[in-house]
């Protein structure tokens, strides 16, 4: 019996200790600080799986994944050919004549003709034909390479420079030698008449600027180019003596002799024996042009470089020598292929 009256007992103080711990865990306060407990970084959630004092959180809707994005497509960058460079233009090889040298410059393997003087400097000259160098006997040929390196930005950017107009006048059309061509002449046009007859013979008509060509029935395409070009270099040599007495007498100088030359885009020369040789090809050209390459040449009679002196002396009997200078390289570019 005593054992049943203390089971009772503990039963009822037992009821009453539950009531009370039951009533404060109802407390919100607690129960919230109570739901989750941190542990080092993590927490830890004790009424995770209560599910008879705690509400379900709400299922948020998750969004549908995003499709997958294509990465962008970039074409490939054309692959553009550039035109190889114009080969760089050599001097003429002779059977007599002494063998080129060779220098490497950069990219550039540049054959040049060396040529021994009594001049007291090195001297370059560049046309169509490639680089031709001018020394003292006394120069070594290292001295010599070594004069060239110094300048070889300027010979080459030359070089290039004329084998690209060497190029572009190989792919213009020639002139179709038929009546009725058209000629350059002293920078307008004449018309070519052709005309049958026993002797080949030229006449020109200057007031309709028409050149009369006879000849015979069984001459050849060259025959009336020879005619044609004899014509040119007459008219030429004419011309060209009556200006350089007019500039002569300008700046007070004189020259030995004239000769006619058909260099490819060198226009005239002058010795220290004040020999003047003049192309005869500048016939094409307007008479100011002319004009121009006169004064150049009669001045080197004073000035045997290209100094600012020189430059002076021609400014001071042609004023416009650049605009002529700059005139001249771009009308040598035009002209019509006539005698390849």
């Amino acid at each position: 019996m005593d054992r049943i009256r203390n089971a009772r007992h503990f039963a009822s103080r037992l009821q009453r200790w539950l009531d009370g711990i039951s009533a404060v865990i109802q407390e919100p306060t607690l129960r919230q600080q109570m739901k989750t407990i941190k542990v080092g970084d993590q927490q830890l959630d004790l009424f995770a799986h209560d599910v008879s004092t705690s509400t379900p959180p709400a299922v948020r809707p998750t969004a549908p994944p995003a499709p997958p994005v294509a990465p962008p497509v970039v074409a490939p960058a054309p692959h553009i050919v550039r035109p190889a460079p114009p080969p760089l233009p050599s001097p003429p090889r002779t059977a007599d004549g002494p063998p080129l040298r060779q220098l490497q410059l950069g990219s550039h393997l540049v054959e040049f003709a060396l040529r021994r003087s009594t001049r007291r400097s090195i001297g370059f000259m560049i046309d169509d034909n490639g680089l031709r160098v001018t020394a003292p006997k006394r120069v070594t040929l290292a001295e010599i390479d070594n004069a060239i390196r110094a300048k070889q930005g300027w010979i080459v950017s030359k070089l290039l420079e004329r084998g690209e107009r060497k190029v572009q006048r190989q792919q213009r059309p020639p002139v179709a030698w038929v009546d009725g061509a058209v000629l350059p002449y002293l920078g307008g046009d004449i018309t070519l008449r052709l005309h049958q007859a026993p002797r080949h013979r030229a006449s020109f008509q200057r007031d309709t600027n028409e050149l009369h060509v006879w000849v015979t029935p069984t001459g050849s395409e060259q025959q009336l180019k020879e005619k044609v070009k004899g014509w040119f270099q007459h008219e030429a040599r004419q011309l060209f003596e009556a200006r350089l007495d007019v500039y002569a007498a300008k700046l007070g100088v004189r020259y030995d002799s004239l000769s006619l030359s058909s260099a490819g885009t060198r226009w005239g020369s002058c010795t220290i024996e004040r020999k003047i040789r003049l192309n005869w090809r500048l016939i094409h050209f307007a008479l100011p042009l002319i004009d121009y390459v006169v004064a150049h040449e009669l001045s080197h009679l004073l000035e045997m470089n290209h100094s600012p002196r020189f430059w002076a002396t021609v400014e001071s009997i042609y004023p416009d020598y650049d605009g002529a200078k700059q005139a001249l390289r771009k009308r040598s570019q035009e002209l019509p292929v006539l005698f390849a």
